[in-house]
């Protein structure tokens, strides 16, 4: 849910006292400092409580799905992409968007009025899919595993980490669909990076010699 500047229709005690004006918000704090757009007139007003509107999400998790409610404010755009912070019996997470139901189906973006239900992922702790290769290159003993890192950890391509026992050089980088901003879908070029939210599968190479122990 992106923030964007407020906007609020007031009476202007300077220009408009009985007929509201478009107002910039200022400040939101106590009682807000408002700027009457059509004469710049500063004021100190209540602003209205925004109107919400109840929707039904679903979050996916580690391949499993609950249910919880989001109340986004009703006149405003939701996208495929964003995250919000979501309150649930289970626990309080951040999810992003990765598609919105309509009574006519699924889209990409929609006013939260025409929304029935939010569709999510969770995005503060997730698990990655990495193909590994091994240091000598033999394919035969190339494998698969999954990394279990908080969301905002950033893989670099050509740089050398580590998780627990487990040292790695990054190859490669596999978006993920919902992922934003970027160029392309794969990236493979020397310091391209990518938080590990936006991740559909890692490319690696073992720099370790003996099998790789989980930690």
């Amino acid at each position: 849910m992106t923030d964007s500047t407020q906007r609020v229709g007031l009476p202007c005690p300077a220009c408009s006292p009985d007929l509201e004006t478009v107002h910039d918000v200022l400040n939101d704090g106590g009682q807000a400092t408002v700027r009457c757009t059509e004469c710049d007139h500063v004021h100190k007003t209540t602003l209205p409580e925004p109107k919400t509107v109840q929707r039904d999400v679903v979050v996916s998790q580690d391949g499993e799905s609950f249910t919880g409610t989001a109340e986004p404010p009703a006149d405003e755009t939701l996208a495929v992409g964003e995250e919000f912070v979501l309150e649930t019996e289970e626990a309080i997470m951040t999810v992003r968007i990765t598609s919105l139901e309509l009574a006519q189906g699924r889209v990409e973006e929609a006013p939260v009025e025409d929304v029935q239900t939010i569709w999510t992922r969770a995005v503060g702790n997730v698990s990655v899919n990495a193909t590994i290769h091994p240091k000598s290159g033999a394919r035969d003993e190339t494998r698969s595993e999954t990394l279990h890192v908080p969301g905002d950890y950033e893989f670099v391509v050509g740089e050398t980490d580590e998780l627990g026992d487990f040292t790695y050089t990054i190859e490669g980088i596999h978006l993920r669909d919902d992922a934003r901003g970027y160029d392309y879908e794969k990236l493979d070029h020397d310091r391209d990076s990518a938080p590990a939210k936006d991740v559909n599968r890692l490319y690696l190479r073992d720099e370790e010699s003996d099998a790789w122990s989980a930690w």
